[in-house]
């Protein structure tokens, strides 16, 4: 088979639909579901559910949102769970006291010694932040940045970069602005991670393992003693 015929045998013929084509570019019917889901997030997970209608109906290949099988779940797993417990610590101890930031989480301080309350958490930390926001932001924002920017290394910053802010500011409104720079500094993190990567499943187990690690931090009344642990 001549190479050059390969890719137009091999493209997947749904994708020439011309709904398919609106909803992928840029056009009156692609902008209105980009708000369509932006409008979702604001009621996780709803907004990674619309993603993936999203992908069905336009016939966007999975891969493109991150949604690659890996080469071990479980190994993607753990490597996530502990990176994620890893870099909440890491966050708590150094990166927010160098920001100034108060000790305590006081929005969610209530659920300090609160085991009803805290457990109830546990299904929505795992099923918002793991499943729906890293969908959201990294899968689905950086498939339509990059068609919009292209794939350089210049394009894959920028993507970073609004990305992160983005889900810095979502987190304002019930953080303040401890939350605002936390989030934005772990959004730097994971979409550096998913710019070279591609692959979604460990940052999912991460993000997931990261909120649950704050979770019990904040449940075992943990937060000042980590914070001070460095800096006193």
């Amino acid at each position: 088979m001549n190479d050059a015929m390969a890719p137009a045998l091999s493209r997947d013929p749904r994708s020439e639909d011309p709904n398919a084509k609106r909803l992928r570019g840029f056009g009156p019917q692609g902008i209105f579901a980009v708000l369509v889901i932006l409008a979702g997030s604001l009621l996780a997970p709803l907004g990674a559910v619309l993603v993936l209608v999203w992908v069905k109906y336009s016939h966007t290949p999975w891969r493109e949102i991150g949604y690659v099988r890996p080469r071990s779940w479980m190994r993607g797993a753990m490597v996530g769970i502990g990176f994620g417990v890893a870099l909440k610590v890491l966050m708590k101890m150094i990166v927010m006291p160098l920001l100034g930031a108060d000790p305590i989480n006081h929005a969610y301080h209530y659920l300090a010694g609160n085991p009803a309350v805290a457990v109830a958490f546990v299904p929505e930390l795992i099923i918002k932040a793991g499943f729906g926001e890293e969908t959201l932001f990294r899968g689905y924002m950086f498939e339509r940045l990059g068609k919009l920017f292209g794939r350089s290394l210049g394009a894959k910053v920028v993507t970073v970069l609004l990305t992160s802010v983005l889900f810095g500011a979502l987190h304002y409104h019930d953080q303040g602005l401890a939350g605002a720079q936390q989030a934005t500094v772990v959004g730097l993190v994971f979409g550096t991670i998913f710019a070279a990567t591609g692959r979604i499943w460990m940052l999912m187990c991460a993000h997931a393992a990261f909120d649950l690690a704050a979770l019990a931090i904040i449940y075992w009344n943990l937060e000042s003693t980590i914070a001070h642990l460095v800096f006193k």
